[in-house]
């Protein structure tokens, strides 16, 4: 899975390098200080876009704990509510990878605001909804367009140097993640009062108001002028140089040509190459990294798949109390990424030995956890667990965009996102089936699926795994 596995992708990466990337500008800490008002303007640009990231979780995260007994109050069998319930997950594993391309075919800056947009009419829908039909209804534009943080994450992406960009994912994540924290104790207190469904889905829709109005006034000039001298586009990004292939590889005669055809080619039309690109791609140089995230996703959604009912079967624990554990362990998963910075300098940025170590970390205490005899042992587990998966995760979305380039940071996320989205459809049918033996199957079977990943990344060493600290200070 080296960068030079495939020849067509290795010489646009080339290509990519040899043109002045943010990397290169920000090489000497004397270029960042040269820097100066641009430098400036990223980093408000990435503050507003961190409130972004909070306020989106915290809108939805204030009505998600809800939809099911809403759904029962209006009649809904819990078959049609399972039915209706799956539609999110569906339509969010077939539109991650179309609207991460999109955003890098027409611009961060709209695809942004349309799916911040789309996502309060579904939840203003769902305020109204009176009837099972409307509420799936809802539900419809909120699967296909619900996409604000990982477009955001493409932008941050975009704005910072590679050696930066897990820290400043791992801050991102931290934001987003209070948001998820908050969320639902503001959305529990509003559901107390008369009518308490249908004024949290009508705070949700205001909170997502505001923050389309909050990205239509960021500070895009800024973040332009600056970026422009790096070789970015915060407007309309060429996903791909061209044709992948060995069309590539004669990209230094032909880019002038191959970007005067693009200009002229529908959007549309730039996305269904590009996605032919993404094939290509994923299944030639990208397809153990995706693996990996499939795995590693499963074996954390068994684990909090049958929690409270294990805990209260093994232990005799109240769901109240494993609500109070759960809480606890979002809190400290939310924080980890603020650790990301020592833990990079540590590993000298190379991403491909911290996600392994995390996984194996995550491997230990699955096991651990689901041999567990006293409760002690159970929150020591949870305790690291939430640490381990937070770091993961990140690292993992940041190899995905080593690999693939930064050029496509739209797609390889959305592609990651319904990566993610299949693990969400495979998790709960192997819970249950597990299940049927013990309430330790889910997390057994999860550690099970850790250990794989683990032997992969041992397998399919990359060569941009390397000390990657040492590779930017000789740009």
């Amino acid at each position: 899975m080296e960068l030079g596995g495939r020849p067509g992708w290795g010489a646009f990466r080339e290509l990519a390098s040899a043109t002045p990337g943010p990397r290169q500008e920000r090489g000497t800490e004397a270029e960042a200080r040269a820097a100066g008002p641009g430098a400036f303007g990223t980093r408000r640009f990435l503050l507003c876009l961190y409130l972004v990231g909070f306020l989106d979780l915290f809108g939805v995260s204030m009505v998600v704990p809800l939809l099911s007994l809403h759904v029962k109050s209006l009649g809904a069998s819990p078959t049609v509510a399972g039915i209706v319930g799956s539609t999110y997950g569906i339509l969010q594993l077939f539109s991650s990878t179309l609207v991460g391309c999109w955003s890098d075919v027409v611009g961060k800056r709209s695809s942004l605001l349309m799916c911040i947009l789309f996502s309060a009419l579904g939840y203003l829908i769902l305020g109204a909804s009176t009837s099972v039909f409307l509420f799936a209804l809802a539900r419809v534009p909120v699967g296909i367009f619900k996409h604000t943080l990982s477009i955001s994450r493409a932008l941050l992406s975009d704005l910072v140097a590679e050696k930066e960009r897990p820290l400043v994912i791992g801050r991102f994540n931290t934001a987003s993640g209070m948001g998820f924290i908050l969320g639902p104790m503001v959305g529990g207190y509003l559901t107390e009062l008369d009518g308490g469904f249908h004024v949290t889905a009508v705070i949700c829709f205001s909170v997502f108001l505001l923050n389309a109005g909050l990205v239509w006034l960021f500070p895009w000039s800024e973040v332009k002028s600056s970026t422009t001298k790096n070789g970015l586009q915060l407007g309309k990004n060429n996903t791909f140089a061209g044709k992948t292939g060995y069309k590539a590889q004669n990209a230094t005669t032909t880019h002038g040509a191959t970007a005067s055809e693009k200009t002229a080619r529908l959007p549309w039309t730039e996305v269904m190459s590009a996605l032919r690109d993404t094939k290509s791609l994923i299944f030639s140089e990208m397809w153990d990294i995706f693996l990996v995230r499939l795995l590693m996703a499963v074996a954390v959604m068994l684990y909090y798949s049958n929690f409270v009912l294990a805990l209260e079967e093994r232990f005799g624990v109240r769901p109240k109390t494993t609500g109070y554990l759960i809480s606890y362990s979002s809190t400290l998963g939310a924080l980890a990424g603020l650790a990301l910075g020592p833990i990079m300098r540590l590993y000298k940025y190379n991403s491909h030995r911290i996600l392994l170590h995390s996984s194996l970390l995550t491997f230990t205490l699955l096991l651990l956890y689901s041999t567990a005899h006293t409760m002690r042992v159970v929150v020591f587990s949870s305790t690291l667990l939430s640490f381990s998966t937070a770091v993961g995760r990140t690292c993992v979305t940041d190899l995905q965009l080593t690999v693939g380039g930064a050029q496509a940071s739209g797609t390889l996320i959305g592609v990651g996102q319904s990566v993610t989205a299949v693990g969400r459809i495979i998790a709960p049918l192997l819970s249950g089936v597990v299940q049927e033996v013990s309430p330790c199957g889910p997390p057994s079977l999860g550690a099970a699926l850790a250990l794989v990943s683990i032997f992969i990344m041992l397998l399919k060493k990359p060569g941009y795994g390397g000390d990657r600290s040492d590779k930017l200070k000789s740009e």
